[in-house]
């Protein structure tokens, strides 16, 4: 395996977990009713993010599910920005969207900037910045 395609968060409340990330710009691809969505993709580069009904996607997994509201669970998704400025308007964005700035933007220790936000699902995402970061044609980071 050399990439990965779509990540896929199972979300309590499906219709507020997609007015979330709308309002953080992201563009949607519905399957199903507006109205009733079973499960939508959105449009990103490099990979698509899911949003799937957690019960369900517990169910389809074998597993039992958990509440990631509370604590950490381990995962944290990232968006490397292209500028400091850049990091400190999605975590504004990510806060007027409904969002929990867990950590705000700073110096990190590696020589970035960066900081953390969680979803309403309490999915963390880190939000960072690296001067030397080079991205490819499709805006990802060339590592």
């Amino acid at each position: 395996m050399d990439r990965i395609n779509l990540i896929t968060l199972g979300v309590k409340d499906i219709s507020a977990a997609v007015a979330f990330y709308r309002k953080l710009g992201l563009e949607s691809i519905i399957m199903g009713d507006e109205d009733e969505i079973e499960i939508i993709f959105f449009r990103m580069k490099g990979s698509k993010l899911a949003l799937y009904p957690l019960d369900t996607l517990a169910r389809e997994t074998g597993a039992e599910a958990m509440d990631v509201t509370h604590g950490f669970n381990g995962i944290t998704l990232a968006f490397n920005a292209k500028s400091e400025a850049e990091v400190d308007h999605i975590l504004e964005r990510a806060k007027k969207s409904g969002g929990i700035v867990t950590k705000e933007a700073s110096p990190t220790s590696w020589g970035g900037y960066s900081g953390y936000f969680k979803d309403p699902d309490g999915y963390y995402w880190e939000v960072a910045y690296g001067s030397d970061w080079d991205f490819d044609e499709d805006d990802m980071l060339i590592i």
